[in-house]
């Protein structure tokens, strides 16, 4: 099942809260309730959406790219990218880290080409000095 860029912000809203109201995820996305609660039942109905605190069932992101981009930005401007990087639904936690780099995503998108866009964009955000990125061969566990 192909998701909408809507899907796909109700989705990053809900896995920041889970409990957030239809209401408030209405405001925040700019859709009446009733789309949202029309939304919210198929992604259930057909296995996106497997269980809350938000789990998208595995299925859907079978083949996905996950990967860890490590960023060097500069501490004056780590607030403004630290907001823009919380604007993209591919970013899935965002973690300030010790060491060479500031800060760690993880990223997942459906195919190599997206995660070449993805950090193209990251990389072209007024903070960001340099980029690396690891893709993740396989996930040992995850909890």
């Amino acid at each position: 099942m192909k998701l909408s860029q809507t899907d796909q912000q109700l989705l990053t809203l809900l896995r920041e809260n889970a409990r957030t109201s239809t209401a408030q995820l209405a405001r925040r996305m700019g859709v009446s309730r009733t789309t949202v609660q029309s939304r919210l039942e198929r992604l259930e109905r057909d296995g996106v959406i497997s269980g809350y605190t938000v789990r998208v069932h595995d299925e859907h992101e079978h083949g996905h790219i996950r990967a860890h981009i490590m960023m060097a930005v500069h501490p004056k401007q780590q607030a403004s990218v630290v907001t823009a990087l919380r604007a993209m639904p591919e970013i899935r936690s965002l973690h300030s880290v010790s060491g060479a780099y500031d800060l760690v995503a993880i990223a997942v998108v459906p195919a190599v080409g997206d995660m070449d866009v993805l950090t193209d964009r990251i990389g072209a955000l007024d903070g960001v000095d340099r980029t690396t990125t690891s893709i993740v061969l396989s996930t040992k566990f995850e909890r």
